[in-house]
């Protein structure tokens, strides 16, 4: 049986602005190819999966779908544990349902946005993501933050050094969630004047 995402291609990327790239270098990145990744899936996922547009996360190494299913009908009064029980299955029946053709589209995004292409979808107040890319990030630490992993090792937190850290990074996104979204707000409108700004010398 093949996996939720298939391997990722060398087939370089196509987009607009920036021509063809040699095959292994960084993909674009930036509110333009977040764009056209949108679009490209929106013109791709049948009719009928989701309710509205999918949610697409995007970063140099992993494209995340994720599409909102319609919950279920339930008798007047259900429980919290009932409406619970409902929106995983009706999550389950979709994710075995659709996998099939959740690979297709993925074997056709990868080597086109040369990403991994994951999926998850959400029903009510529940959302599940069904496989994500686990990328290895590679850093150099002095003793005092070295100190700090081998801590939450010894105390239980994490098993290895590099869970203690990808633990630190969660508990930042948890805490600082807002200052880190007013930097992505930053960052894109940056990239998208730059966007509108001359081309330079020699350009078409």
């Amino acid at each position: 049986m093949k996996p939720e995402h298939a391997g990722s291609s060398e087939t370089p990327w196509s987009g607009r602005r920036g021509g063809r790239r040699r095959a292994g270098g960084a993909p674009p990145f930036g509110p333009e190819q977040e764009r056209l990744i949108s679009a490209w899936f929106a013109g791709r996922i049948p009719d009928g999966w989701f309710d509205g547009p999918v949610s697409i996360e995007v970063d140099p190494d992993e494209l995340q779908v994720v599409g909102k299913l319609t919950p279920p009908q339930l008798p007047e009064g259900a429980s919290e544990e009932e409406v619970r029980v409902a929106e995983q299955a009706r999550i389950g029946g979709f994710r075995e349902d659709s996998r099939a053709a959740r690979v297709r589209i993925a074997e056709e995004a990868q080597p086109a946005f040369r990403r991994t292409v994951s999926w998850g979808a959400e029903c009510g107040g529940t959302r599940v993501l069904f496989t994500t890319a686990g990328v290895p990030v590679m850093t150099r630490l002095r003793l005092a933050d070295r100190r700090v992993l081998d801590t939450l090792i010894d105390a239980g937190v994490a098993r290895s050094r590099s869970e203690a850290l990808a633990w630190t990074v969660r508990l930042v996104a948890q805490h600082e969630a807002d200052w880190i979204q007013e930097l992505r707000d930053a960052m894109t409108s940056v990239e998208e004047v730059r966007a509108r700004g001359p081309r330079g010398a020699g350009s078409d």
